[in-house]
């Protein structure tokens, strides 16, 4: 049975629907949860009596009739699933509810937590774990009943190094802050440690084995070569702690970081390896199945049975069953149950990306890949058409779900995930084999070496297509992306899988999936090609000062003689990269963070390792102090400065003229932004305000800091309505800038500050309409480019200087 014809004739997939929409409404709304659990569980009872009154009253043995109880059944279990779910959200939601409402966000807590997840990288400053917490108190010392609650625990990377030892299995005393979970987490709370968490007791029996198993193999690559020794640990049994930010986001970009996560690939390499190896001591089929079945609960064992884990190992003991049977049928079936029940056990899976990733990687393998091996055949080996196949499926699968975590698509994924494939099995099996013979130091290490070999291949190409132009190709986001990159895998599905005919509905589908790839491929080129080659030539050439389009926040960029300097980074890195790659800006030579907040410093990891250097104002708490170290790791050289403090851009020149040094008046935030005036040759006199309030512009007035005259004005705080508008009308710009997302939920600008700033003559230009912003000066006018459709899209201004 093929992949497709599997498909058509399985039903089990409507019960993972059904359990799968019931999970995530529950875990969504968990006030819902309990009358969602009283409408199932009578809608699946209602389906079961039905399907057993037709069979009592008719005995007939036609077709029709059997399909029809059929399709009652998986009805049934799906709504029997569904409610078994949401019943478990219903139960627990008091007492989630009761530690939310007891330790709100910002609240200070002290907990003592059974670490049940593995510490991985969230994003490029933090770490986090999954924990059971075993007690949880107030800073008043209050405690709160927690029934072994799960929680989330984030951590710096300063703390982390300071407890190497923390692992699945570990008892952990920390100070924290409570922070809200995201909706829909299985954690009733986040907590962001304040200081570096005590170890109460490490990982005990086999997760204590298992521990120090993997603390071995990381100690046994250590005098290897970067990068290819940090993947060696992520290769072979998911640890990542030697992965850097530059090395993960390499991995991302090519679209391999599956490759360092445990995934059902790797499950699936030790289940073969043990297959192959039962096979050639000559054991039956049913005692090598059995064989491989334990080496892969052992190896989830090593590895840490956390829930990722788990479901990795079930979706490749899936794979096997399907494989050894022959049938991709019943492996569809299994898998489809094997959802159900999982979702049914853990309902918040139904909001997990990486259960979802999961399921369909596994689906794709039973259900695309083969009608995709068999189409790719009648033009190409055998053997070559098998090894496509399999990233083709899964970057069909695959994409629509990763594009709702980053609206880009890898383009360079497939090709990558080719050319890594035959590495990453002996860099798998090879690292396990050094994981597992720490009794050998000699061994070990020389087995360690081996696995460098293919650990480093793969690192080059990830690194090799992360570099090339148009890498990662910008995606429309959130759901309309993850509809339209479905319909344009399917429509690759359709033209390779589905055999070509001359006439018929066939041939009429064939036709429209290719018309309508064509269009998505132009679209994507079209859009490659503009953050890449063409980017720049859709701009003037000799802009001075460029305000990005990157929603509600501040991106801008200076230009003096080839030296180009960034105020802010907006709160996204991907929209501020998808920015620089159009302009063409590849390095920044001055980064000035006017202040911590999330809209000014969240776009940080698009520029981290291409910064010379970085100034900014007093340090926010423990958010400045992660951006600081985040971006001195990747080369920067970063310090603080205050009133007076000035250099040079170019032939330009730079003032600080906020904030005043150590003023107990004004406090690390918006009032205490860095103000800056830029001026130069051919450059026009910029005063950018930050975030500044009206009490500080005007002590900013009352310091006689500011120059006579400017071109050019930001608006401080994207026009909010707390402003000193005589200082505008004392700066008398010929040109503001107001840096704004459209329709963003503060009512910014304020039209208060619009009129103001018209009062004085000043062109008012804005990201949320204008979009991106170009200014340059051309004798003594000052050139507007606007990029979004504006009447006036490439006006000037007189009188300039």
């Amino acid at each position: 049975m093929t992949g497709s014809e599997a498909l058509r004739r399985s039903r089990m997939p409507v019960a993972v629907v059904l359990v799968w929409i019931a999970a995530g409404v529950s875990t969504l709304h968990p006030h819902l949860a309990p009358a969602i659990s009283g409408c199932t569980w009578a809608a699946a009872v209602l389906a079961l009596l039905t399907a057993a009154l037709r069979r009592r009253v008719s005995r007939s043995r036609r077709p029709a009739r059997s399909r029809g109880r059929l399709w009652l059944s998986v009805l049934a279990l799906g709504l029997a699933a569904g409610a078994v779910a949401s019943t478990n959200v219903a139960v627990t939601a008091p007492t989630v509810h009761q530690v939310q409402e007891r330790l709100p966000p910002g609240r200070q807590v002290v907990a003592e937590v059974l670490v049940t997840g593995k510490v991985e990288r969230r994003g490029s400053s933090d770490w986090a774990f999954d924990a059971v917490a075993l007690s949880l108190t107030g800073g008043d010392g209050e405690s709160v009943a927690t029934e072994a609650v799960a929680i989330q625990v984030v951590i710096g990377d300063a703390d982390r190094t300071a407890l190497p030892a923390l692992d699945v299995g570990a008892r952990v005393a920390l100070a924290a802050v409570a922070a809200a979970p995201r909706a829909g987490d299985r954690a009733a709370l986040v907590l962001r440690v304040s200081r570096p968490p005590v170890m109460i007791r490490p990982p005990t029996g086999v997760l204590g084995v298992a521990s120090e198993l993997r603390t071995g193999l990381v100690a046994a690559v250590a005098g290897l070569p970067n990068p290819g020794r940090a993947l060696i640990p992520g290769l072979a049994v998911g640890d990542t702690r030697l992965v850097t930010a530059d090395l993960e986001a390499s991995m991302t970009a090519s679209s391999l970081s599956h490759l360092t996560a445990v995934s059902g690939a790797n499950c699936a390499l030790v289940v073969g390896a043990a297959y192959l190896l039962a096979g050639a001591i000559g054991l039956g089929r049913g005692a090598r199945t059995g064989a491989a079945l334990v080496c892969l609960g052992g190896f989830v064992l090593l590895v840490t049975p956390e829930p990722s884990v788990v479901r990795a190992g079930l979706m490749a003991a899936v794979a096997m069953l399907a494989v050894v049977l022959g049938r991709s049928g019943i492996g569809l079936a299994v898998l489809s149950l094997a959802a159900v029940i999982l979702l049914a056990l853990d309902p918040w899976l139904s909001t997990s990306l990486g259960f979802a990733l999961s399921v369909v990687a596994t689906a794709s393998l039973l259900v695309l890949a083969p009608p995709l091996a068999t189409g790719l055949a009648r033009a190409l080996p055998a053997s070559l058409a098998l090894l496509l196949s399999v990233p083709i499926a899964a970057q069909i699968a695959c994409g629509p779900l990763l594009v709702l975590i980053e609206p880009t698509v890898p383009i360079y994924g497939v090709l990558a995930n080719v050319l890594a494939a035959p590495a990453a099995p002996v860099a798998t099996i090879v690292g396990l084999a050094a994981c597992l013979t720490p009794m050998f130091p000699l061994v070990q290490s020389g087995l360690a070496a081996f696995a460098w070999v293919p650990a480093a291949w793969i690192a080059g190409v990830a690194d090799t297509a992360s570099l090339l132009p148009g890498a990662r190709s910008p995606w429309v986001d959130g759901l309309p992306g993850l509809v339209a990159l479905a319909v344009a895998g399917g429509g690759v599905w359709i033209i390779i899988a589905v055999r070509p005919r001359r006439r018929g509905r066939v041939r009429v589908l064939r036709l429209v999936s290719g018309l309508a790839l064509a269009v998505g491929i132009g679209v994507i080129c079209g859009t490659t090609a503009l953050r890449t080659v063409a980017g720049p030539l859709t701009l003037p050439t000799d802009w001075s000062v460029l305000a990005c389009d990157i929603g509600q926040g501040d991106a801008v960029l200076v230009r003096s003689t080839g030296a180009v300097a960034l105020v802010d980074t907006g709160p996204d890195p991907a929209v501020l990269r998808a920015c620089l790659d159009r302009v063409g800006v590849e390095r920044i030579d001055l980064l000035v963070l006017t202040h911590f907040d999330i809209d000014h410093t969240g776009g940080i990891d698009a520029v981290v390792g291409h910064v010379d250097t970085v100034i900014h104002g007093p340090l926010d708490g423990a958010s400045g102090a992660r951006v600081r170290d985040t971006l001195v790791a990747g080369g920067a050289s970063v310090r603080e400065v205050h009133q007076g403090t000035s250099g040079r851009l170019g032939t330009a020149t730079w003032r600080t003229l906020w904030p005043r040094r150590d003023s107990p008046a004004f406090p690390a935030g918006n009032d205490a932004s860095v103000v800056i005036d830029v001026a130069g040759a051919r450059l026009p006199r910029m005063l950018l305000l930050g975030d500044l309030s009206a009490a500080p512009q005007r002590a900013l007035i009352a310091d006689e800091v500011l120059a006579d005259r400017y071109d050019v004005v930001k608006v401080a705080h994207h026009g909010s309505a707390d402003q000193h508008l005589p200082l505008y009308a004392q700066v008398g710009a010929a040109a503001a800038l107001i840096t704004v997302g459209l329709h963003n939920p503060h009512g910014h600008p304020r039209e208060e500050v619009l009129d103001a700033l018209t009062a004085t003559g000043t062109v008012i230009t804005r990201t949320d309409q204008d979009g991106l912003i170009a200014l340059s000066l051309e004798g003594d006018r000052l050139r507007i480019f606007r990029d979004g459709g504006a009447a006036d899209p490439d006006g000037s201004v007189g009188g300039a200087r």
